[in-house]
């Protein structure tokens, strides 16, 4: 009898079905665990009587619905928990090193050691007991308390049993013995985690300081550094847990690096080709024993050991040939060096080794770039550094003079610029070519079309180094590098707005960048000379409104940003021609501060001219920043001060007149206007402050009382808050520097009566404002107070009380944090 349907379709229908069941059954349990973690807290905060009656099985309540996923877990406290409690620890150990080595002195010799090993016994037994209760966080706070103290205890014996002896052999053998200690009772307390990671950090300085107490030559120290490594080996391989294993890893690569850098210096110092080719031998036969080390590793590893391996044979020919040549010509010898690595392309060797390599050629490169880096950095910093005043003239007429370097010796820099533009020129070849480097070198590496505009963006910012330390180097007339810094800023925001048309990519960025610190360098550098400073402001002002002009940023968020940014730096740069046309006029500071609002009141015209452009917000944002800088340069006088301050509430006023700014500009216009009132008032001699902002704050409060029994839903900050910080703030900052007690004492009276109103009547305005007024004011009458008791204290007691305090809170954590949560929420419920 045939079956319907045939054997194999059925098993296939059976196999969907069965699939479908099971990915149902695991939408369920989803759905399960979310539906638990949302009725466990009403469970765990619930007492007895609201237990669920007995009775039959109820349904499903009816809660929220919530989409299906993976269920979010409540985030434990544990990760805050554990930094109370090592803050905690960290502090009663610099409490009991400042006993030590400090406040001791009340007792005598046999006291202090009998102290440190009682407290030593005591941290040391605590950890077992508070593992058996669970605490492992506490325990691992005594625990690293305890190794602490045995080394506190180290120093002690040095002192009381062999004063006498060699510190660092004493030091090589207590390190050594700690170790083995630290090791047994970090064996005997498996569940901490601190002693033998300890352990395996002290070992690493007793072969090492048994050599230095010895005085042995360097190569016997290269050796012990080389042993050590050994063993941190052996421990990598065979230790007890992965901390272990991990920090031996470490260790045992400082250590071996180490030994490898004792060769390093000896060939980086040798006088002579033939005494660098011992060094060189000893690097070259590490970098082969580093190959054959990683020529079977995993990729991470095998990368490692070719980049060690390419820097040993670059350290190992270069040392040889840089002890031939002059001193200048060290940093190109390496280059070259380095770029003979590109040759590892070619080498038969595994592709991770062979990646290594091309990395340490990349390593070597960017260290000669940073080494003529300075160059650069003198160059584009100079100006900014020079102390000489305002207009002082360039002595000599020469860049160097504007830069303050006129004395300095260029010579051993003239190779900065070669360097620079070699390095430049091959970035720039690699962005041409970039097709034929990639199956030049397909072999090794498989590099994206993003290295490729990495390359470009290099090329430009390394090559625009280059030619701005030439005139310098040069010695050019002071002229001269000031109109090449100008032409490479506009060439730098041309190519920008080039790029930028084309599309978004990592060079339009960079040469962003570039133009806007050579901007700032030129803009220093014409700081010598009157007519240089208005070309060079002038000019850039130009540039920078021209390029954002040309900035096309419809469609484009990196465009508009970048357009934003350039409209800002020409507000910067009319800011610089408005302060110096004060100089210029020989104007005390605060009678130039007119001049500087100019520009805020353009920034505002100009605002309304481009309404809803991209560049808009950014003008009007640095306008409003010119108008703090004429703010802040009208504050030695009050009456230019209140001034200024109307000014910009006018400004701020008229801005507020378009509907898209009115919020945030009104709000500024009426907290301007404010305080231009208070500091007239203070420079007319008016002490008494609440006579004017009384009448003032009275009408507010009714006001709001009116508010709020028309609106009972309106928050008191709408209703109190302007009304009650119209008063109780310039009262305050009267009472910090009111030496009588009367204003002070009323102040306190007024913010507690606040305080206790804004908690009864359960409004927030009162409340915080009433609290934040009441506590300044208590803090400055009781602060004397408090100081002279924090200086009776020993030195040692506040950290180790502060230690006890988060230990106990952290302890306590889940409590606390119930309590802030609590206060949170009575506060969100207050008006």
């Amino acid at each position: 009898m045939e079956h319907v349907p045939p054997p194999a379709e059925e098993l296939a229908l059976l196999d969907r079905e069965l699939v479908r069941l099971d990915a149902r059954r695991m939408q369920l349990l989803t759905r399960r665990a979310w539906l638990v973690s949302v009725l466990q807290p009403p469970a765990a905060s619930a007492g007895p009587a609201s237990a669920a009656p007995s009775g039959p099985a109820q349904p499903y309540p009816q809660w929220p619905a919530a989409p299906f996923g993976s269920p979010r877990a409540p985030v434990a406290p544990r990760n805050a928990q554990n930094v109370l409690l090592s803050l905690g620890g960290l502090l009663l150990t610099i409490a009991a090193i400042a006993f030590t080595l400090v406040s001791w002195g009340h007792l005598g010799i046999g006291g202090r050691s009998a102290v440190l090993a009682l407290v030593t016994v005591a941290a040391s037994a605590a950890p077992a007991l508070l593992l058996r209760r669970g605490l492992s966080s506490t325990a691992e706070s005594l625990g690293a308390l305890a190794l602490v103290l045995m080394v506190l205890d180290a120093y002690a014996l040095h002192a009381v049993a062999a004063p006498d002896t060699d510190g660092l052999g004493f030091t090589a053998a207590a390190s050594a013995v700690l170790a083995v200690l630290w090791t047994a009772y970090g064996l005997a307390l498996g569940k901490l985690r601190l002693p033998l990671p300890v352990a395996v950090v002290s070992v690493q300085f007793t072969l090492a300081l048994w050599a230095w107490s010895a005085g042995a030559s360097a190569s016997v120290f290269g050796w012990a550094l080389v042993l050590t490594a050994l063993l941190d080996s052996a421990i990598a391989r065979w230790g007890k847990g992965v901390g272990v294993r991990v920090t031996a890893s470490v260790c045992g690569c400082v250590t071996g690096l180490s030994g490898a850098l004792v060769a390093l210096v000896q060939s980086v110092t040798a006088g002579s080709p033939l005494s660098a080719v011992a060094p060189g031998a000893l690097l070259l036969v590490g970098a082969a024993v580093a190959l054959f080390a990683v020529w079977r590793a995993p990729k991470e590893i095998a990368v490692a050991g070719g980049v060690v391996a390419g820097l040993a044979v670059v350290a190992a020919v270069g040392g040889v040939l840089r002890a031939g040549v002059a001193e200048d010509w060290s940093v190109p010898v390496y280059l070259l060096c380095g770029l003979m690595l590109c040759a590892a392309v070619r080498a038969p060797l595994p592709r991770p080794a062979g990646q290594g390599v091309l990395w340490a050629s990349a390593a070597v490169i960017s260290g000669a770039v940073l080494a003529a880096a300075p160059a650069a950095a003198m160059t584009l910093a100079g100006p900014v550094s020079r102390r000489a005043p305002v207009w002082s003239g360039a002595p000599d007429g020469s860049a160097r003079g504007a830069l303050g370097l006129e004395g300095a010796q260029w010579s051993q820099l003239y190779t900065a610029p070669v360097i620079l533009l070699v390095v430049a020129g091959l970035l720039g070849a690699a962005h041409h070519w970039w097709p034929q480097w990639v199956r030049v070198a397909g072999a090794v590496i498989s590099p994206g079309e993003s290295w490729r505009g990495a390359a470009g963006a290099g090329a430009l910012v390394i090559g625009w180094a280059g030619l701005l330390v030439v005139p310098v180097a040069l010695d050019a007339p002071y002229a001269a590098a000031v109109v090449v810094q100008l032409l490479l800023i506009a060439a730098l925001l041309a190519g920008a707005v080039r790029v930028l048309r084309r599309g978004a990519g990592p060079v339009a960025p960079a040469a962003l960048v570039c133009g806007a610190v050579g901007a700032v360098s030129a803009g220093a550098l014409s700081l010598a000379a009157e007519p240089a400073t208005y070309a060079v402001f002038g000019v850039l002002l130009v540039l920078f409104a021209a390029a954002a002009a040309g900035t096309r940023a419809e469609g484009s968020p990196t465009a508009r940003v970048v357009q934003g940014a350039l409209a800002c730096a020409s507000v910067v740069c009319a800011m610089v021609l408005a302060g110096a046309v004060g100089v210029s006029l020989e104007l005390e500071t605060y009678r130039a501060a007119p001049i500087m609002l100019v520009v805020p009141a353009l920034t505002v015209l100009l605002g309304a001219r481009l309404r809803g452009g991209p560049s808009a917000l950014p003008v009007e944002l640095t306008g409003a920043v010119a108008g703090a800088v004429a703010v802040g340069m009208a504050a030695p006088d009050r009456p230019y001060l209140a001034l200024m301050l109307a000014l910009c509430g006018v400004l701020a006023a008229g801005t507020a007149v378009r509907a898209e700014r009115r919020p945030a500009a009104g709000y500024v216009a009426v907290v301007l206007f404010v305080l231009a009132t208070w500091v007239r008032l203070s420079a007319s001699g008016v002490s008494t402050l609440e006579a004017y902002t009384l009448p003032v704050t009275v009408p507010a409060l009714v006001v709001g009382v009116v508010r709020r029994r028309r609106d009972p839903a309106a928050s008191s900050w709408t209703a109190y808050g302007a009304g009650l910080g119209a008063t109780l703030v310039p009262s305050l900052v009267a009472a910090w520097t009111d030496p009588s007690w009367v204003r002070p004492l009323l102040l306190g009276v007024v913010a507690l009566v606040l305080t206790l109103a804004g908690a009864r009547l359960r409004l927030q305005a009162l409340l915080l404002l009433g609290g934040a007024v009441l506590a300044l004011d208590a803090l400055h009458e009781l602060a004397p107070y408090v100081v002279q008791v924090v200086g009776a204290l020993p030195r040692w007691l506040p950290p180790a009380l502060a230690g006890v305090l988060l230990l106990v809170v952290g302890a306590t954590y889940e409590r606390r944090l119930r309590d802030a949560r609590r206060l949170k929420d009575a506060l969100g419920r207050m008006r």
